[in-house]
């Protein structure tokens, strides 16, 4: 038993003796850390990163060692334009299957926009200028904008009979700076179904196709 006694405690001496293994980060990273070699990169944004144009060479930055990025090549539209009110349903499927190009939304269009058509200028023409008792006309339209009943008078006497004048491009022509929108308005109030559906298929088929075409 005693020598047994003595075999523990010289054990016990020797386990004692040993260096304990030191694990502490902190040494480990001292002794080996990776900063000496391989540079940490700064990624705090305040920090200014500096390139130093004297440690490049010389013509390191010409032309010749500069990389190219290629170029898109810009394909212009090839949908086909619209130029009268009589290709509204081909213009609606020209919107339907448009280019990137066309997809571009149009302003809204003024009466000026409207006068450059010719062919709905004609249809307004042919459905504004008649009077009759019971349907609104140009005279209403021009009224609501403001124009005296001296004007009225006056207007409506120098296009009377004369097929080159036309009271409703006279006063439209006037007011050629307002938008079309307010001139549906006052379809909506006078009731003409007729005209507002005109104008609406126009802003909708025709117009865009035309802004596109011009731009």
């Amino acid at each position: 038993m005693s020598s047994l006694r003595v075999c523990k405690e010289s054990f016990a001496q020797g386990i004692s003796s040993e260096p304990v293994e030191d694990t502490d980060t902190t040494t480990f990273v001292t002794q080996f850390s990776l900063e000496a070699n391989y540079p940490v990169q700064v990624t705090d944004p305040h920090d200014a990163v500096t390139l130093h144009l004297s440690s490049m060479p010389p013509g390191y930055l010409s032309s010749s060692n500069i990389i190219s990025q290629p170029v898109k090549n810009v394909e212009e539209c090839s949908c086909p334009a619209l130029t009268s009110s009589d290709d509204a349903i081909k213009g609606q499927f020209q919107l339907n299957n448009a280019c990137e190009k066309c997809c571009q939304p149009a302003p809204p269009p003024k009466i000026s926009d409207l006068m450059n058509d010719k062919d709905i200028l004609d249809i307004l023409r042919l459905k504004l200028d008649p009077y009759h008792c019971t349907v609104k006309n140009w005279k209403n339209f021009a009224s609501r904008w403001g124009m005296s009943y001296d004007e009225l008078a006056l207007l409506e006497h120098r296009t009377q009979g004369s097929l080159s004048h036309s009271p409703t491009q006279e006063f439209l022509l006037r007011y050629n700076q307002k938008p079309v929108a307010e001139l549906t308005e006052l379809c909506r109030i006078y009731k003409r179904i007729d005209v507002l559906r005109l104008l609406q298929s126009w802003m909708e088929s025709v117009w865009p196709s035309r802004w596109q075409h011009a731009n």
